[in-house]
């Protein structure tokens, strides 16, 4: 029997490979398999797209008989292949007038280098829920971009990918593919428009066992392996597509695929000879990789992330914190917000005040911060502290309404962090405050909503050094994005 769209179905546990015993170190593909959920809803993917496109990629590749340290670089290319994800939404969402999320997600199942099907797409997805004129506006706007504006979006978006991984220490072979994953078979992908054997070999992989999942998870194994026939030698080489259909019956796989959390399935493919270990220093690193990712989402939380972590280690210096405590509460503060990227720029960008369904959804990214950071099992500590940061002493905050009783100290200081670097910096519908205004605000609500002694550490720290907002820097990031579009 084939399987269904991701319906779990019972199968025998595979052998792990395990890391070197290494006191101190972490197994870094469990780190970023859990963590790559993040960016699938920023793709607008069922969670668990990133990590079952890993496990469809990796068996192809040994398939094909790919070598062990080609398969390692390709496996943490499958893994972070969306790196880039949040760098184009912003402008995906004002060019469209929509979800930025539902375009992606919509984007993966059309066959955008036919004419026909991507002036369909267009029409689908544009503006869908303004007024005729404000549609047709849009429309034309698209039209004047001609096709340098897909391949812009795509571009920035595998420039910053490729540049991220480098940044992480990834191979070259791994930021290459992620540079080149939406490159076809017959040269007419994205950004470059290169063709055949010139493709990356892992790109092509990777740009394959992408749509197979995709197709897989919506309707099933029937429909992924009718795609990849119909794209043969046009998005995909003939021979990869070959070796896929050579799996097809191999119904144990399929079952894997199928599982509950694939992020604790693809250890199964990582090379046994090619485990990667990390110290706190690594974590640290993915830590500021991730924020980074977070912050690109959208130009109004350009640096915040950054920004909250500092402010959060400078509260809790001055309350006498240990070096290890301020270790872990800038990760926390790095990783706070790790839930906004499923959070629709329509809602992040708006100009006004949010409506009550707008601010529903923008309540949930610290559900998704809690829930995406349980999965990552050296950070599941930090999940619940990093997604309390919209708590409130009187239980009025979100998105669980903890009690001051039961509110930890580092969740406290994170608030108060939280509050003061968005206040500070410009917003779509407001300007940055200046300080006598956020203290008259932060000071009123001090001991009621937050918590008077970290509130009180924060004004401590402000006066041993010159505070700097990121005004300007946004404002930068903004004039940038105008000028792009």
């Amino acid at each position: 029997m084939i399987p269904t769209a991701l319906t779990p179905i019972p199968t025998l546990d595979s052998a792990v490979p395990k890391a070197p015993e290494t006191a101190g170190m972490v197994r870094i593909s469990e780190v970023i398999a859990a963590l790559s959920y993040a960016l699938d809803i920023t793709e607008g993917q069922p969670q668990g797209h990133a990590a079952r496109t890993c496990l469809i990629g990796m068996r192809i590749a040994q398939q094909i008989g790919l070598p062990s340290f080609d398969q390692s670089s390709l496996f943490y290319a499958l893994l972070l292949k969306d790196l880039g994800c949040s760098s184009n939404a912003a402008k995906m969402c004002y060019l469209f007038g929509a979800d930025d999320r539902t375009v992606k997600r919509d984007l993966k199942t059309v066959d955008w280098s036919k004419m026909s099907a991507s002036m369909q797409f267009v029409r689908e997805q544009v503006a869908p829920q303004s007024t005729p004129l404000e549609k047709l506006l849009k429309l034309v706007s698209l039209a004047l971009q001609g096709p340098k504006g897909p391949q812009k979006l795509v571009q920035t978006r595998c420039e910053r990918g490729a540049h991220i991984a480098r940044q992480l220490g990834f191979t070259e072979a791994t930021a290459t593919a992620i540079h080149q994953l939406d490159e076809h078979w017959d040269g007419k992908g994205h950004p470059q428009g290169i063709k055949g054997t010139a493709i990356s070999p892992l790109a092509r992989i990777m740009g394959l066992a992408q749509t197979l999942e995709v197709f897989f998870s919506m309707q099933g194994l029937t429909a992924a392996i009718d795609i990849a026939q119909e794209r043969r030698g046009r998005w995909f080489e003939p021979e990869l597509v070959d070796a896929f259909l050579a799996l097809r019956d191999d119904y144990d796989f399929w079952r894997m695929v199928c599982k509950p959390n694939p992020h604790l399935q693809v250890s199964v493919y990582e090379p046994a000879d090619e485990i990667r270990t990390g110290d706190e220093a690594q974590l640290d690193r993915i830590a500021k990789s991730f924020a980074s990712v977070v912050d690109a989402k959208s130009p109004w939380t350009y640096k915040h992330s950054s920004g909250v972590a500092d402010i959060a280690v400078g509260i809790a210096e001055v309350l006498g914190h240990s070096p290890q405590k301020l270790s872990t509460i800038h990760r926390m503060g790095l990783l706070h917000d790790v839930g906004k990227l499923g959070v629709s720029n329509l809602v992040l960008d708006k100009p006004g005040k949010l409506d009550d369904t707008e601010f529903d959804a923008l309540k949930q990214h610290t559900h998704h911060t809690q829930t995406i950071l349980s999965r990552v099992e050296c950070l599941q500590d930090l999940g619940d502290l990093a997604a309390s940061h919209h708590e409130k002493l009187n239980g009025r905050g979100y998105h669980r309404g903890i009690p001051s009783g039961e509110l930890p100290v580092a969740a406290r200081l994170l608030a108060v962090a939280d509050i003061f670097e968005a206040l500070s910096a410009a917003r779509p519908y407001r300007d940055g405050m200046p300080l006598e205004k956020i203290f008259s605000i932060m000071g009123g609500d001090a001991g009621t909503a937050i918590c008077a002694e970290s509130y009180a550490a924060l004004r401590t720290w402000l006066e041993r050094r010159e505070f700097e907002n990121r005004v300007e820097t946004q404002m930068q990031a903004i004039d940038k994005l105008v000028a792009e579009i």
